[in-house]
């Protein structure tokens, strides 16, 4: 049988502090495998239900759910302990009324909110690539591993509302100013505030937006930016 590519445990001191998980418990914990979403701006699906949600108390219990076929992730089953579950991910499980949705907060990377039964279907994504193929229609890829083939015009760095599992666009929210945008990644993660303006990148210095925050202006990196709507977010994330 072929070998998958990647490690199967971490050393839990190496872990990211998102996870939740105790540091001086045993020496390994479970880890993400290659797939939608990179490493570190990830959890596996074991310690998402073990350590986030609480709502198993040992790994035992947790591959029980998961192999039984209890958990859904954007509308697709998954049976693997190490699947990266990532920004803006959907999880429903089995038997359990509550719907997640993973996004940043107070300066976290990622943490689990309720949301109503009615947006389950309904994710955002960031375009991070964008090719036109033979047919002259574009392929476009967004950051959670998807790609769509689609007549839409979109540019990298916009962000698409989508239905999942189908991978419909609903709508496109640009990355330009009068926009809402949400800080994805850093000590500012979670923050929610009006695009001003977009400095285009140097040799030396990458593509930025100013931010205005209720207090304060803050300019950071395009590529941490997810615009989420033109007066408030197109759906729930906090």
């Amino acid at each position: 049988m072929v070998s998958i590519s990647g490690s199967k445990k971490l050393k839990r001191q190496m872990a990211p502090q998102f996870w939740g998980i105790t540091r001086k418990d045993k020496r390994f914990v479970v880890t993400v495998r290659p797939g939608p979403h990179k490493k570190e701006y990830s959890v596996p699906t074991a310690v998402f239900l073990r350590d986030m949600l609480k709502i198993v108390t040992s790994l035992r219990e947790a591959k029980t759910a998961i192999y039984s076929g209890k958990v859904k992730i954007d509308g697709v089953v998954r049976k693997s302990l190490h699947h990266a579950i990532g920004l803006m991910d959907v999880v429903e499980l089995e038997n359990v009324k509550e719907i997640y949705r993973l996004v940043p907060t107070d300066g976290k990377l990622l943490k689990p909110i309720k949301i109503n039964e009615a947006e389950k279907s309904k994710k955002l994504v960031r375009v991070v690539s964008k090719t036109t193929i033979n047919s002259g229609k574009t392929q476009i890829g967004f950051h959670d591993g998807r790609s769509t083939i689609t007549d839409t015009k979109v540019n990298v760095g916009d962000t698409c509302l989508i239905q999942i599992p189908e991978i419909k666009i609903i709508e496109t929210i640009k990355l330009e100013s009068g926009y809402q945008g949400l800080v994805t990644r850093g000590i500012n993660a979670g923050e929610i505030g009006k695009i001003e303006s977009l400095e285009e990148g140097t040799f030396i210095l990458p593509k930025r937006v100013v931010l205005a925050l209720e207090d304060r202006k803050i300019e950071i990196p395009a590529d941490i930016i997810m615009p989420i709507g033109k007066e408030g977010p197109v759906i729930q994330i906090k």
